[in-house]
């Protein structure tokens, strides 16, 4: 993309309406833009990520056996009403009538559609175990929306959901959706702590929230700084391994590590001195396991191997889509802009022409951007006719990682500058060497499942389901 013909809408100015750093970035940064309280629309660089993150949460979620589906954002009251949520669910539930008078809601939640998918079509212990998720717009009407996309009304949310036999396969369900997301995370620059939580109107008594560490977090934490040195790495899992899963549930869980609503002082206590921790976290994913709480209610059995009818065990698994797009800026940010990890950036690098119009630069440029193209990264060329000074400081604010800078005066001497946008750090390369060392940077981040072993990174969910 060239930046003379892209929609960039940035802003100069910090907006008042902005409390913290990822709402202010992202509007400054053209990413959003507001429609209403807590409702945003998505503006291209902003979209850009989103879809990023979104193929990452595909990849990991297909790479755990779990199948994705596509269900309404509108629901039917009935099924509701049917597990007993209906009215429990409070004011955050957005509910309305449509023009036959029949009671309807916007989805903020999926449990009992996906009951009723399961209830309809699967009769058989032997169609067990089986894992639905879908990637959909909900909403719940907060009170009060804040903080941009990390308190709206309108999210964007991955929700799945497992059907189980037996409450040990169902915990294994719950094991495997934790290691996918610790691997999903760490793809996306995160560390995502898994902390024991509360089950509000999900229900159930087995929960961990994953929470990003940030002054602007909602929560309370508590935990043993020693869960901070975890990492996931490059492990190669069999997901239908439960003694390997299982392994690093708890090699990940074992410290202490709770919000606020669950906090032990006594247990937190037994934590050395030391290593204790209090901050913020940044909820972006929970899980949960709930046995029969909707299978029971709604009917949603199978003919066990004895050829009578069981409940399924049943757990809910979800990541904030969009709310990562803000967790992540809140995570990696400097006073010049954002940061994007590697694995999210919208774009993977930026072309600053120093001298646009001078002959020699425009065609470097050029090259460069063919290069780039044509292994298959996604460039962004400031090709405007503006100030060096003020192209430096729209590629700082959006955050690309990495930027080359073409001037006649390298060029004399048959180089450019790579800049690395983190460290600040640069260095002189021929545009050859430029190329060759961004495409190594980008190497480990292209994606890929076992089942669809070549790149995914850049191409479109649709082409590699």
């Amino acid at each position: 993309m060239r930046l003379s013909r892209y929609f960039l809408p940035v802003l100069k100015e910090n907006p008042s309406e902005a409390q913290i750093v990822s709402h202010r970035l992202m509007l400054r940064a053209g990413m959003i833009k507001q429609a209403t309280a807590g409702i945003y629309s998505w503006l291209p660089l902003g979209f850009k990520v989103l879809r990023k993150i979104e193929n990452i949460v595909h990849e990991e979620q297909i790479r755990a056996g779990h199948i994705p589906i596509q269900m309404p954002v509108m629901q039917s009251a009935d099924l509701w009403r049917e597990s007993g949520r209906y009215e429990a669910y409070g004011q955050e539930m957005l509910r309305m009538k449509d023009r036959h008078d029949r009671d309807m809601l916007f989805t903020p939640t999926a449990e009992e559609l996906v009951t009723d998918i399961f209830r309809s079509h699967v009769s058989s212990y032997k169609d067990l175990p089986l894992t639905l998720y879908q990637i959909q717009w909900k909403f719940r009407d907060e009170i009060r929306p804040r903080f941009g996309v990390m308190r709206g009304r309108e999210f964007y949310m991955k929700d799945g959901y497992n059907f189980d036999l037996t409450k040990e396969d169902a915990l294994h369900a719950y094991n495997r959706h934790l290691v996918s997301y610790l691997r999903t995370y760490e793809r996306m620059g995160l560390q995502a702590i898994p902390m024991r939580a509360d089950s509000g109107p999900i229900g159930g008594d087995d929960t961990h929230e994953f929470l990003v560490l940030a002054d602007t977090g909602e929560s309370e934490v508590f935990y043993d700084s020693a869960v901070t040195d975890l990492t996931f790495g490059d492990r190669e899992i069999d997901y239908d391994d439960k003694a390997q899963c299982q392994a690093i549930l708890e090699e990940f869980t074992s410290k202490y590590a709770r919000t606020d609503e669950t906090h032990d002082a006594a247990l937190f206590d037994q934590v050395p001195e030391e290593r204790r921790r209090v901050a913020r976290g940044i909820e972006v994913g929970q899980i949960f396991y709930f046995g029969t709480k909707y299978s029971e209610p709604m009917g949603a059995t199978v003919q066990g191997p004895d050829g009578k009818p069981v409940p399924v065990h049943m757990g809910s698994h979800g990541i904030g889509v969009s709310r990562l797009v803000g967790a992540i800026i809140e995570a990696s940010h400097d006073d010049n802009g954002i940061i994007w990890p590697e694995g999210v950036t919208p774009f993977h690098c930026g072309i600053v022409n120093l001298k646009q119009g001078d002959e020699q630069a425009d065609a470097a440029c050029d090259q460069l951007y063919k290069a780039l193209t044509a292994i298959g990264l996604e460039p962004l060329y400031d090709d405007r006719n503006e100030r060096a000074g003020g192209k430096f400081a729209t590629m700082d604010l959006i955050g690309l990682p990495w930027r080359i800078t073409v001037g006649p005066r390298g060029l004399k001497n048959g180089v450019v500058e790579l800049t690395s946008r983190r460290t600040g750090t640069s260095e002189e390369l021929s545009p050859e060497e430029a190329v060759k060392k961004v495409a190594s940077i980008y190497a480990p981040h292209r994606g890929g499942t076992e089942e669809h072993p070549e790149p995914m990174a850049g191409r479109p969910f649709h082409t590699w389901l």
